[in-house]
């Protein structure tokens, strides 16, 4: 991915401070991109990444928001807008459990309304936000937006039924904005297995092994080869619109 020239993309990509945004910002920056990180506001280690891939030479800008937030959102993009000069591809990578632990479906009791909205407000409403934000510019530069799903949304378990049900809802708003914003700008979605990130680090060995046998590769994915993907479909894939794209080594 890195001998390829992308060096008039201008891209945002939100949650960009680690996981895979981070490596999908690496990726981009590298291939020559202006990339917007988002990061949440109060997340000090952002600025020292940020800084390390300007020291690089690469084309970085910060912009802190929280998209859990409407009007911290749309200022957010604005600002990547305005930064860029532009945008053309839009990264919807930003997203969250609520919970450290998974809780088990079963526990109707532990998913109450408090987590619910936390859950919501980033994973779905956080998309559909930075979506709408963008979109004009989005259509001017007719480009492309990338959103981060999960296999959770597509019938696997999921860190709980809250987790779950927002990541299906993106894919469902995924479908639906590739037909709101057709044919000038190109929706689609990852829907990644379980990945090395900050957020699976905490999972217990018994947990990881559990998932591991119903891989067919054997093993967990990494950051970089969901970055690989979406930057496939945000650059590349010009006739694929309103998809998800699985990312799970072949798992169940």
């Amino acid at each position: 991915m890195a001998s390829t020239n992308l060096a008039q993309l201008r891209a945002l990509v939100t949650g960009g401070a680690s996981g895979i945004g981070l490596a999908s910002v690496r990726m981009l920056a590298e291939a020559g991109a202006f990339v917007a990180v988002n990061h949440l506001p109060d997340d000090t280690a952002a600025a020292a990444t940020v800084a390390m891939f300007r020291e690089r030479g690469l084309r970085v800008e910060a912009v802190p928001g929280d998209v859990g937030d409407v009007s911290s959102a749309e200022k957010m993009v604005g600002t990547a807008i305005h930064c860029l000069g532009g945008l053309d591809l839009l990264v919807n990578n930003a997203g969250r459990p609520a919970t450290p632990q998974p809780i088990p479906f079963h526990d109707l009791d532990a998913m109450t309304e408090e987590l619910w909205e936390k859950v919501f407000s980033v994973n779905l409403m956080g998309t559909f936000r930075c979506s709408k934000a963008a979109a004009s510019a989005l259509r001017a530069s007719r480009g492309a937006i990338v959103n981060v799903a999960s296999v959770a949304g597509l019938g696997t378990r999921g860190s709980s039924i809250a987790y779950a049900a927002s990541k299906a809802a993106v894919v469902n708003l995924t479908r639906n904005l590739a037909r709101a914003l057709a044919p000038d700008v190109r929706v689609n979605a990852v829907a990644p297995g379980l990945i090395e990130t900050p957020w699976t680090e905490g999972w217990s060995d018994e947990r990881k092994q559990g998932t591991l046998k119903s891989i067919l590769l054997g093993r967990l994915g990494s950051a970089d080869e969901v970055a690989q993907a979406i930057v496939f479909l945000g650059t590349s894939a010009h006739y694929i619109n309103g998809e998800t794209l699985v990312i799970n080594g072949g798992g169940a």
